[in-house]
This record gives structure tokens, C-alpha cells and sequence, in this order.
């Protein structure tokens, strides 16, 4: 099995279709935590949503278009991260994260984001590296920042979810910015 360990007890490694039991039952466990942020955390409800939507991320990866990993401590899964947006035209990824309330404040996203980015600039070439995020989820904003990602600006009511028009702030880290780190 491939992985990357973030800690002695956590490791970031592919989320593929076959754990679609495993991410259902987390995303029920804590999508009250999750749903204000992820709609796909609204969307998938069943073992079958869920197989379809990580199926969907695996042809993504057959197509070099996005990927998704999960993030693993003690052998359970606690959250994840992935390539919302991987683009070589424009040399542009988005990566996106989660993470249960009781894996917070151990460091995994930022470990986690730090691989995915790495491996992003220094392996794919990727020039340019964003976050969005709503202007109210705090970890998400702290955790861009701890990244050295710069905030680019306020996009108004462009992320629709909920019911309603949402803001999202764009964070963003060039290559050459990741790689004098």
C-alpha cells in the first residue's frame, strides 16, 4: 500500500472507491461539522453517492485532472484532502481539506497540505497553488495562512450552498514562493 506518514500515528493516503463504506460512515458521523463548508458532505448519504463520487475522483486521477486522499490515525479515518481543481493548461491546483472535530489541533492538515503542495510544485510543475475558503471558517483561514499562502481577494456571493449566496476568500502561493521556503 502506498502512503506518506504525517505523525508516528497518522498517514495521508489514497481515498479510492473500495473504502466507500468507510467514508460514508465518516462523513455521517460528523457531517454536521462538515456540511457548512463541503456540499458534497450534504450530498452523500450512502454508501452508493459515495462510491459513485470517489469513482469519479479515481477517473479524475486516470485523467491527470484531481485526486483525493484520505488522512488515516490509528487505522481510522479521520479527514482528507484533494485537488478540487488540478489544471496543467494554466498550471493552477486548488486543494481543498477536512478534517472530525476530535483530530483538530494536531498539525495533520497542515502536514497533509504541505505534502500535497510539495508534490504539486515540485513533482507536476504546478506554478500556482490555491485555498478558498468561506470567510467564516476560521481553521481554514489559519491553516492557509500557516501554509504562506496570500490572500487574493473576496469573491462575492459566489459559492451557493445551503440555500444560500456564500463569499469565498482565495488564498494563494506561487511556486517560486514554496520552493525559497
Amino acid at each position: 500500500m502506498l502512503s506518506h506518514p504525517l505523525t508516528s500515528d497518522a498517514e495521508l493516503r489514497a481515498l479510492e472507491p473500495w473504502r466507500a463504506p468507510e467514508f460514508a460512515e465518516f462523513i455521517a458521523a460528523h457531517r454536521d461539522h462538515l456540511a457548512p463548508w463541503l456540499p458534497w458532505a450534504v450530498r452523500l448519504t450512502d454508501v452508493d453517492a459515495t462510491r459513485a463520487w470517489l469513482q469519479a475522483y479515481a477517473e479524475r486521477q486516470a485523467r491527470d485532472e484531481g485526486r483525493i486522499y484520505g488522512i488515516w490515525q490509528h487505522g481510522v479515518l479521520v479527514g482528507g484532502t484533494l485537488f478540487r481543481v488540478f489544471d496543467h493548461a494554466s498550471g493552477t491546483a486548488e486543494i481543498g481539506v477536512w478534517l472530525a472535530p476530535d483530530a483538530q489541533g494536531q498539525g495533520l492538515i497542515t502536514r497533509a497540505a504541505t505534502h500535497m503542495i510539495d508534490w504539486v510544485v515540485r513533482e507536476r510543475g504546478m506554478h500556482r497553488v490555491e485555498w478558498r475558503t468561506v470567510p467564516t471558517n476560521a481553521a481554514s483561514i489559519a491553516c492557509a495562512e500557516r501554509l504562506g499562502m496570500h490572500l487574493d481577494g473576496r469573491l462575492r456571493e459566489c459559492f451557493p450552498h445551503g440555500g444560500v449566496r456564500h463569499d469565498a476568500l482565495v488564498y494563494s502561493l506561487l511556486a517560486p514562493e514554496w520552493t525559497a521556503r
